[in-house]
Parts: C-alpha cells; structure tokens; sequence
C-alpha cells in the first residue's frame, strides 16, 4: 500500500464516529451473479421515448424513470436501441438523428441521449448495452427521410423489401457502414456492450424474395463474416465491452427434434446463430424464447437446454414479459415468466442470466410481474465475468466501517482498476448481498450488520478478493 493510500484510509477511519469494525477471518459466500436485463427499444416508440416529440426534459424524465425501475427490481443492465435504421439516438456525424426523438430525422433533441443514459445508468450501478440494427435503412416506406439519410445520399445500396428499405448486406460498403457506425459509438461512448437483434435479412414475406440474386448460402456467408469482423473489431478497440447478440429463438426447424416454426432463420434471415455461438464470436447469445414452456413445439425449456449445449459462452434468453395477459397470448399468467426464470437458473453450465422483452412490461407491472420479480430477485446481483477475454483480479479497495446508530456506514478508496464495489452483510448466521454500487460512490449506509465483506469489480466482472470486517 502506499503512503498515500495508507493516509486516505486511515483518515476514512479515523473521522468515522461509532463502533468501528475491523478485519475478521471469516468467509463469507461469493457474490451471486446473474445477468439481468430489460431491452429499451426506440422504434415505433415501444419502450422509450413514450412518443417522438417530447421534450428534453420529459424524455429525460422518462429514462431515469425506467432505470430507477431496474434499480428497485435489483436488475443490472439495460439494452438501448441507438439504431434502428440508419441512424441515430446519439450525436453523429454519419448519421441523422433518430425520428423516433423529435418526430422529425434528422432534428437535434437538444442533448445527447445516449450520453445521457451512460450517466445515468452507470450512477445507478445499471450497464448499458447499444443495440444496433445494422442493415435496415428505414422500417416503413411511409417514414419520411432527412437529405443526409443513406437512402437518399447511397440509393444505390438500398433494396425495397414490402414496406420496409433494406441496405443490401451483400453490397461490401454496406457491412463498412455498419461497422463504422458501431465503432464509432465504441469509440466516444462509455457503453458496456455493443448488442445486435434478429434483422440481418428481413422476415419473409409471403411470395417476396429478397432482391439481391443471392443464395442462401451466399447470404449466411455475408453475415458470418460480418459478425466476425465486428466482434475482433470491439474487442480491439475496448475488449471489456461485451458483444450480444438476439437471434430469432429457433436456430431451425426441427432442431431439437419436435420443434416447429413457421420461420427458418437460418435460411430465411441468414442467421447460423449457433455457428457464432460455438466459434466464441460473441460474449454472450440472447436467442429470443418467448414461447411457454409447454407444448413441446415450441418449448421455452426444451429450447434453452438445446441453446446452452452448442458452445460455452452464456446464453442468456430473451424472455416475452410483455406478452403476459397480452392479445398474442391473453392467458399467460406473470408465474409463466417467474418459472422460466427459474429454468435459467438450473439448465446448462454456463453463466446464468435472462433480458425482458421489454422495459414496457416492468414499468407496467403487467399482470404483476413487478411485484412478483421479488420473489426471484432476492437481493443484487453482479454481472457475469469474462474469463474467456480476462482474468485479471482487481486490487481490494480500502476500507472502513463504523455503526451510527441502526445502520452501519461504509468508506472506501478504490484501485483504478475497480468500476463496481460489491458489499455483502451477515445478519445473524445469514449472508446476503446489500448492494453493488459504482466504485466512485466512495460510500454507503446498510442497515447496522455483525459483519461486512467489501470486494470490487473491474469492467470484465472479476471480482477481488473479499476484506472482511466485524465489529470490535
């Protein structure tokens, strides 16, 4: 320790009033980790903003509503929609700004959102993953476009689909495009993850086919390559931040045997997601299963256990929250959602976790789903490591504690290294995790605790060791 260091936390100690507590050599459990997670999604307006047009103020007001909702519910990332065709809920210089903002491309909302949402999300203690759409240029042809959108400067890379404008993904600018936008946000923005969802090709619609002369084959080829070039790209430029990815829930028909679809997404969309999966071309999968858990068809649990057998990085399953007492299934109870929850938790090898489609759903409380999540969100939980890019160990923070009346005060100083402090508290015989809080918090009050164990987190999720303390 330095004399510097040495001098801060003897200070931190000293200035602490009460009965103070000092290293004791009992060990308490590891932290429990568990990715938990809401999509926000922009488009259509879904998730957030509530409407385009709303103020600065509001909108903003609207965002930390939404955090403050995962705070209560002990959730711990959330994956922002920044770009849903071809362009933007960030300041860009490549691309216009997002309708779903102001109601109009191309109109500045007055402030930055997703700057807004990093500093908002990491005070809480709340990752924030990016979610990109990378080749849909405009969702409804219907939308009107800015002069600076690729539709109008680039229409010879754009191909009409239905209603909807498509940036031809075999055409190699735009694959650049996509990847430039993406590392650009990498590059300027404090994200945890870069997140990408299910529209590599557009679902098929029924007697179209996708304008550009190319076999299926040719297709899952081009956006093979594409995922490969834009993982090795993040992990070059920031390797802490973790790339996602939320294909279609059925890699194909059949597969595993008894399942249906209607959709074959690895002909259809040209997503072979279990090729990314085993090839370790992302840090996590995200297959969208958000059936029930019976029938077999389509079984959530049946699916999640074939998933978690094709590699070994986690697969963290969407799950259709707001699909509960919906019109696309009117019976679907919150226990439906509590149960598969619990099926993450004991099916497979890999990290657990699971995402909420969508942040809708939880600030609704939509068939009490809310109310029910306490039950199975006990206490917080830290996000999952990354042994397979890191297993560096952060140093342990310094620490002091002391009782102030019913609650004990906790003081730290981190080690550059550290991002979050995890503490964890034994009442009696029993341990539980009390809060995981952004390392310059620098300090918390808990409610008066026999002993505490204090460790820090880095960007890659490696824990400290534990600095245990007790009362005198």
């Amino acid at each position: 320790m330095t004399s510097r260091l040495l001098f801060t936390w003897l200070a931190l100690i000293l200035a602490l009033p009460g009965q103070s507590y000092s290293p004791v050599s009992e060990k308490p459990p590891q932290i429990t980790r568990e990715f938990r997670a809401a999509w926000v999604a922009s488009v259509y307006n879904i998730d957030w903003p509530s409407s385009s047009g709303l103020s600065a103020t509001a909108q903003k007001a609207e965002a930390r509503a939404i955090l403050d909702k995962l705070v209560s519910l002990k959730m711990n990332a959330a994956i922002l929609q920044v770009r849903p065709h071809a362009d933007a809920l960030y300041s860009s210089k490549l691309e216009p700004w997002s309708p779903w903002l102001t109601g109009t491309m191309g109109k500045s909302p007055g402030y930055d959102p997703l700057a807004y949402w990093i500093k908002q999300g990491h005070a809480r203690g709340i990752e924030i993953h990016a979610w990109f759409n990378p080749f849909r240029a405009l969702a409804n042809t219907s939308h009107s476009c800015s002069k600076s959108h690729i539709s109008r400067t680039r229409p010879d890379l754009i191909k009409r689909y239905g209603t909807m404008l498509w940036c031809d993904p075999s055409h190699p600018e735009t694959g650049a495009n996509a990847l430039a936008a993406i590392l650009d946000v990498v590059n300027r923005y404090d994200i945890d993850g870069v997140h990408l969802d299910d529209y590599f090709y557009p679902y098929p619609t029924a007697g179209l086919k996708f304008p550009d002369g190319k076999s299926s084959a040719q297709r899952r080829a081009v956006v093979d390559s594409f995922v490969s070039r834009l993982y090795s790209s993040v992990k070059k430029q920031k390797p802490w931040v973790r790339v996602g990815i939320s294909p279609f829930g059925i890699w194909r028909p059949g597969v595993p045997s008894g399942i249906e679809a209607s959709v074959d997404s690895y002909e259809d969309l040209a997503g072979d997601s279990r090729k990314w999966l085993k090839n370790g071309w992302i840090d996590y999968l995200a297959p969208q299963l958000y059936w029930r858990i019976s029938p077999r068809k389509q079984s959530f649990s049946a699916l999640l256990e074939w998933w978690r057998d094709q590699g070994t990085r986690p697969v963290w399953p969407g799950i259709a929250t707001t699909r509960i007492k919906s019109p696309e299934d009117p019976g679907r109870p919150a226990s439906e959602i509590i149960n598969q929850i619990g099926l993450t938790r004991k099916i497979g090898k890999n990290w657990v976790g699971h995402i909420h489609w969508s942040a809708k759903g939880l600030m609704k409380n939509q068939g009490g789903i809310s109310t029910a999540l306490a039950k199975s969100y006990t206490q917080p939980v830290a996000v999952p490591p990354m042994p397979w890019i890191s297993k560096a160990i952060p140093d342990q923070a310094q620490v002091g504690a002391t009782t102030s009346g019913s609650d004990t005060r906790i003081r730290w100083t981190v080690p550059p290294s550290a991002s979050k402090v995890a503490v964890q508290a034994r009442y009696g015989k029993n341990w539980r995790t009390v809060a995981i809080v952004p390392a310059g918090a620098g300090s918390i009050s808990i409610p008066k605790a026999d002993v505490i164990a204090v460790s820090t987190l880095n960007r890659y999720g490696n824990s400290s060791a534990q600095l245990v303390l007790g009362l005198r």
